[in-house]
């Protein structure tokens, strides 16, 4: 009887501590609606689901795993998840993301008053044929003749200058891989007759194939427009693909 109390018991705890765990939440924009079909990933186990139209979600995780939250026209949100998470809902707020508007150059209007008018309007000739010797002067290449050293003046040595370095971009490869997959979804490589396994490395492939990805990776912002090239070049791309091989 004992024994068969100590296996029980035994039992129950290995259910316990094997148990897996989820992480619950609720996604709101800044101005408190729910968002729905916002790509909730797990970087520890590259899980992937979709907010539902209650901007609810519900994932696999744990303490200390890192949540990603990706849905176009927003801002990412990356959060670690705490103890308190994972016995608690958590609540994630979403920002739109900053659209920049192209500067518009404003022109001065008439005012009415001819003096004024007159020299906004009708330039002196004189002026007009200054200002274009003067651009063709600057579009000119300098003669480097002009700009060398005489024989006795002392030269500066030319060093090797120095570089304050790339602006670093918003998103890498990476990223921008992971959200092609969350949006274009496994089935859609499914169809393609790409295994599971190997979509990241087929995504790298494409990206190889000459997919332009310079804006996407400076502003983190990947646009329908960019999925559509994406899949354009897949077309031409799938038939020269090869699955790297199996590593043994």
């Amino acid at each position: 009887m004992k024994f068969k109390l100590f296996f029980f018991l035994t039992f129950i705890f290995f259910i316990h501590t094997h148990a897996q765990s989820y992480i619950f939440g609720k996604i709101t924009s800044e101005n408190g609606s729910e968002v729905q079909d916002v790509n909730v990933i797990n970087i520890r186990t590259d899980e992937m689901i979709l907010s539902n139209r209650d901007g609810h979600f519900m994932i696999s995780g744990k303490a200390g795993d890192e949540l990603r939250f990706v849905k176009a026209g927003y801002e990412r949100v990356s959060l670690k998840v705490s103890q308190e998470n994972v016995q608690s809902p958590m609540n994630v707020s979403l920002v739109r993301a900053t659209i920049q508007i192209p500067e518009v150059e404003v022109k001065q209007g008439l005012t009415g008053n001819l003096k004024i008018d007159s020299k906004n309007y009708n330039k002196p000739k004189k002026v007009e044929k200054l200002s274009k010797e003067i651009d063709q002067y600057i579009a000119q290449k300098s003669d480097p003749r002009i700009l060398a050293a005489r024989p006795g003046e002392f030269v500066q040595p030319k060093g090797e200058g120095f570089s304050i370095g790339k602006v670093k971009d918003k998103w890498d490869d990476v990223d921008l891989m992971i959200y092609i997959r969350a949006n274009l979804g496994d089935e859609y490589f499914a169809n393609l007759k790409i295994d599971k396994s190997q979509i990241d490395h087929f995504i790298f492939y494409v990206f190889a194939g000459g997919f332009e990805r310079k804006k996407i990776l400076k502003y983190g912002f990947c646009s329908d427009a960019d999925l559509y090239r994406f899949q354009r070049l897949v077309l031409t791309r799938i038939s020269t693909y090869r699955e790297p091989p199996i590593q043994k």
